[in-house]
This record gives C-alpha cells, structure tokens and sequence, in this order.
C-alpha cells in the first residue's frame, strides 16, 4: 500500500490533492503536512513511498526540505509544487534531486501521470537496494594472477572516474564482476547499479526496457512505465551483451551517451538523465561493424576504457583459489563441512580445458562436492568432473 505525503501549507489545496489520490487509487494511503518544518519531523519518523512538496512555506520552505531529507533518506521520490513564480525554483530542485514538479493549479492527468511513475521508480530503487545487499558479497573478484591483477589495478585507477568502460572476454569469465567492482568503488557507489542483459530481451522490447514509454505506445502499454535509464539515474547502468543489441536501440543508446537525454517509446518530451555507462560483450565489435551489425560511433563513446577479461585457461594459476573459493560458498549454501580438495586433485582440474571458463569451473566444484567422498580426491575428478 503506498503511502503518500502532502506537505502544503494551504489547507485547500491539500484537500483537493488528497482526493484526487484517494479517487484515483484506493489503496493509497494519503497524509498531510501543514508546513515543512511537520512534513520533515513526519518523514523522520515514518517511511513513505513519494512526498509532494510545495515550494513556499512557513517554517521551513520546499527547497531547505528536500535537502535535507535527501541527506538521510534519498530513496523517497519528491514531485515539488509550484506557483507561477516559483517555475524556475523548482526546475532548479530537479537538480537538487526532486523527482518532478507540477505547477498550480495542479493538471488532473499530469499530476496522477507523475505520481505513477514516481512510484514505480521507488520501487525499483528499493527492489534494487535490496538486491545489492543480498548480492555485493557474491561479487568478488578472486585470483592474483598476473591478469587478474592488472583488471585490479585499471578498476581502482578508473572506478572514482565517470569514463565509459567497454569489458571483453569470453563467456563465463565474469565480465559482470568487473561492472560489479567499478560500480561499488566508485563515487555512485549508494546509487543504483541497474543490469541489463540486452541478448536477453527481444528486440522489439529492448527500446521499452531500456527508456520506457508511455499509455498506448504499443499495445501492451497500458500505463507509462519508466526505463532502466531513469532507475539507474546518479548509478551506474550495466549493458551486459550489447553487441546483440539492434541497430535502432544503438542509436538512442548513442543519444543518451551524447546529450545525457532519454525519450521514452511513444512520447515527445526528453528526460535528462545522469548515468554512468558500463558495457561488455563477448563479440568482436571491430569486426561486428565491418559486418554492419554494429555502429562506429557508439563503440568509441563506450570504449573509453578498455577491460579484456581473460579465459580461465589464460590464468591457471588462480584455479587452487577459486575452487576453495567455491567449496566455501557452496558449503555455506547448502548448509555443510567444507569439503577439501587434495594436492593432486587440484593439479589435475589446472590441467583441465575450461572451455565453459568460471562459471564451468564452479559447476564442476559442486558436482565433485555432491558426489565425492568427504576429501575430494584425484580419483573422484577422474570420475565425476568430465560428466
């Protein structure tokens, strides 16, 4: 049930704006606010899901509440409401972080447009939040290997920056974990990191998911919806296998790099945006746009930074590490001892073509950890691993 925060200062206006959310929506739970000084303490002690804000107020005015509240609580979208005079104030509280702003009087459909797609953002944000926290610890990037070092090194030199970076490397060799790394040392580190796999997505959805749309755009669009671009706002945007994206998704992909704008499908107004672009790919680019299946000019505007990630072949050293690594976290997956891995059962899974890289190397671990004996031996690699 969304709960939703009127601060204005001019009790009929909160009357009509209270009404026309509860007709709109019956499970909207609507409170008020007279001044901004009451609407702050409610905030502080309370969690809401969108706060509509006037502008000039007693005590404490729209602006000083914003920021304020963006201080402790950043995530609650702010939609300011603003006089005649006050248009330019509130364009500028756009900058500040506020969602949106409607002028007064209020416009029915522009004001409940707003309130929707401010919603939907929250719980992106939120849905996003929490799926960092269930997911950060399981991004880490292990080994010590020569390569493995110099990814390391060109992540702590390039993560505080907003360059573009492009990451390479075959399949299954964790091109997500470096996106991951750049991401959570750098400065947007508490905003969201919004993955997007584009090979995943048809092609004629791919404009939609990535910039949204609105009401009637196609015909399944039965409500505006916001893109991964606008959920990713002052985050990090991860466009995982975009060599597969299509030619005209790549075009406004370049639009948005350019001129830090977006359109959703369907509507004519441009939406700015503040978003840090990480992409990687497990294709040759070059050769892509000699075929024609690539653009040119999107591929120097993402390949700012260039990051090769390696095959596991090309890093055996770091194959003892990652399978402790592995029967650690699988053990404390499924609840049991750790089991250890000898000498020689090591050696042999080092020696082994890891054609699927990483993510085959972790699969084997867990199918050695099922079906081995309490100590995984040479023996049970020569068994199982192959299977």
């Amino acid at each position: 049930m969304p709960k939703i925060l009127i601060i204005e200062d001019e009790a009929a206006i909160r009357r009509v704006l209270g009404k026309i959310l509860s007709e709109e929506n019956d499970t909207y739970k609507v409170e008020e606010a007279a001044d901004g000084q009451e609407g702050l303490e409610k905030i502080t002690a309370d969690d809401y899901d969108l706060v509509l804000c006037d502008i000039k107020m007693p005590k404490m005015d729209g602006v000083e509440v914003l920021e304020a509240v963006k201080k402790f609580k950043p995530e609650i979208p702010f939609v300011m409401i603003s006089g005649h005079g006050d248009l330019e104030t509130a364009i500028n509280t756009m900058r500040l972080g506020a969602f949106d702003y409607i002028s007064k009087p209020p416009d029915l459909n522009r004001l409940l447009n707003t309130v929707r797609n401010a919603l939907d953002r929250k719980v992106l944000v939120v849905e996003n939040k929490m799926l960092k926290k269930k997911v950060s610890k399981n991004y880490e990037m292990i080994g010590t290997s020569e390569p493995i070092n110099h990814i390391k090194e060109i992540i702590e030199k390039v993560a505080p920056t907003d360059a573009r970076v492009l990451i390479t490397g075959p399949n299954g060799t964790g091109k997500e974990l470096v996106a991951h790394w750049l991401h959570e040392k750098s400065e947007r580190a508490a905003a969201p990191f919004i993955e997007v796999n584009c090979a995943a997505i048809p092609s004629e959805l791919i404009e939609s998911e990535l910039f949204g749309h609105v009401k009637g755009a196609f015909t399944s669009a039965v409500k505006d919806r916001a893109g991964k671009f606008e959920a990713a706002d002052k985050g990090t945007i991860f466009l995982d296998e975009i060599g597969d994206m299509s030619l005209p998704a790549q075009a406004k992909v370049l639009r948005a790099l350019q001129e830090n704008m977006i359109q959703r499908v369907g509507a004519e107004k441009d939406i700015k945006v503040d978003v840090r672009v990480i992409a990687a790919t497990n294709k040759d680019l070059k050769k892509e746009i000699a075929d024609g299946n690539f653009r040119e000019d999107l591929y120097h505007r993402l390949a700012v930074i260039l990051v090769k990630v390696p095959a596991l072949n090309d890093r055996r050293d770091d194959i003892p590490l990652l399978i402790t690594h592995f029967a650690e976290k699988i053990a404390g997956e499924q609840g049991n001892a750790q089991k250890r891995f000898s000498d020689d059962a090591i050696k042999l899974l080092q020696a082994y073509d890891w054609t699927g890289n990483i993510r085959e190397l972790r699969n084997v671990v867990e199918r050695l950890i099922i079906l081995g004996g309490s100590e995984i031996s040479e023996t049970d690699v020569k068994l199982f691993a192959s299977k």
